[in-house]
């Protein structure tokens, strides 16, 4: 799931059949790297400026890999310290943009994650696009110009769609010919609304993204065989 700057807000692109050793895919992974944890260092000195403290150091014990802290770390470490009750609570109160403890970041170009995600032989995929504050017609642009750079698919199902979200994606699917996917959006128990693999079906006559891994996979073998 890579992060995107586009106008102004932040949009994650899923790349789904990924080669994960692609060396155009890990440079640019290794890019966003570089700039997450600076920017994690930046969120511990503004929490430090609203009274807590070595935030940068608590939310790493709750990182797999030291090195990619992210906001959803510093949530559950300050939930860990007893000041917040649970993670939607700490975004709403210290993460959430315009909050103390929120960081603008410049993420990659949209261009570039799709591009990475294509080099790898991987699809990219629109990760809950039902999420985003796009003003009138801005999703519709997003997606035009995904499409434009090779991107195949957009989530239609999301753990937590408000009223009427499914049956709008689902309209932008078919408008732009784009494959369908379904996520949890998981993150840890407590955490998100839906656990895995507990998302409504997908609207019928629409081609789900998985039925693409086939072709990926005939693919990859037809190359390492000739």
């Amino acid at each position: 799931e890579i992060s995107v700057s586009w106008r102004g807000d932040t949009v994650h692109v899923v790349g789904l059949g990924i080669d994960p050793g692609c060396p155009e895919l890990l440079a640019g992974l290794s890019m966003l790297r570089a700039g997450r944890d600076g920017r994690a260092r930046r969120m511990s000195q503004e929490l430090d400026r609203a009274g807590i403290h070595d935030a940068f150091e608590g939310a790493r014990r709750f990182a797999r890999n030291p090195a990619l802290v992210s906001r959803a770390h510093f949530a559950r470490h300050i939930v860990s310290t007893g000041l917040m009750a649970d993670v939607q609570t700490v975004f709403q109160y210290y993460l959430a943009k315009g909050k103390p403890g929120y960081v603008e970041h410049e993420w990659a170009a949209l261009s570039d994650a799709v591009g990475w995600i294509r080099a790898a032989g991987g699809v990219a995929v629109i990760a809950h696009p039902g999420r985003y504050r796009l003003a009138g017609g801005e999703l519709e642009a997003l997606l035009e110009e995904f499409v434009a750079h090779g991107g195949e698919g957009v989530e239609v199902v999301s753990g937590c769609p408000l009223e009427g979200e499914v049956d709008r994606i689902a309209t932008l699917a078919r408008r732009y010919g784009l494959l369908a996917s379904r996520a949890s959006d998981f993150h840890g128990p407590d955490e998100s609304p839906a656990d895995i693999g507990g998302c409504d079906d997908l609207p019928p006559d629409l081609e789900p993204v998985w039925t693409r891994f086939a072709t990926i996979a005939t693919e990859i073998s037809t190359t390492k065989t000739l």
